[in-house]
């Protein structure tokens, strides 16, 4: 499953891309207006960032003012990708952009019909919003792998992306019902990474280095292997693995 993050802020992009994890980038107006940013200016930038597929939305309601401007927002960097809401008119636009080889988003999905129908019109991308169907008592999880396994029955190649991710179990539940992306927010990121074993086994690993014949707590971790007495670590008292 690959990962996109859901955001406008490039300062958030710019450090999640330095993992070396990200795909790609979904942002909507909402986000564009919390960025203070022009739309094209920061879609451009985001671009530059990360390449990759980087979903732009349309804020026109008719598909012929989509279709308008879903070609303007295209022609900004090649990596665009067009999202368009799942109305009738979207779903219009969506066909027309598909044909003229744009790649196209579909979104505010919540059902299986609406993703046929989407893949049907051409849609590159079909985002289903898991957290917001969990919201109303509904199984955003599993609806994401009704649609997934209709794709597969169907011959279908929309690729699923698993939007409105809230916490780290949302993106581990796509991943296992088979979304091929997740769209994550940055502070989604930030709590995927941590594990409080994880920083107890550097801090103990650390702890060891220091207490090496000849060295210091200070000496850096890039003499790792060497000791400026001769001496070697011994595995007595050392960290496990």
């Amino acid at each position: 499953m690959e990962f996109f993050i859901d955001t406008a802020i490039t300062d958030e992009i710019r450090e999640i891309n330095e993992w070396g994890v990200l795909a790609g980038v979904t942002t909507n107006p909402s986000l564009i207006v919390a960025s203070g940013r022009d739309f094209r200016e920061v879609v451009q930038e985001i671009a530059a960032l990360v390449g990759g597929a980087i979903s732009a939305e349309v804020t026109a309601l008719d598909a012929e003012g989509m279709v308008k401007e879903g070609r303007e927002v295209a022609q900004w960097s090649e990596h665009v990708v067009v999202k368009l809401p799942l109305t009738p008119a979207g779903l219009k636009a969506c066909k027309v952009l598909t044909g003229e080889g744009i790649r196209t988003n579909v979104t505010l999905c919540f059902s299986v019909p609406q993703a046929l129908l989407a893949a049907r019109a051409g849609a590159t991308y079909i985002s289903p919003f898991a957290g917001r169907v969990d919201d109303i008592g509904w199984d955003g999880t599993e609806l994401i792998r009704q649609i997934k396994e209709a794709y597969v029955l169907g011959g279908i190649d929309t690729k699923v992306l698993a939007a409105s991710i809230r916490h780290p179990m949302h993106v581990v539940q796509a991943a296992l019902a088979g979304a091929d992306v997740a769209t994550i927010p940055y502070k989604v990121f930030t709590q995927m990474i941590k594990h409080p074993l994880t920083q107890a086994g550097l801090d103990g690993f650390m702890k060891d280095w220091a207490k090496r014949a000849g060295a210091s707590p200070e000496t850096p971790a890039s003499e790792a292997g060497t000791n400026p007495t001769g001496g070697g670590v011994t595995e007595q008292g050392g960290s496990k693995q």
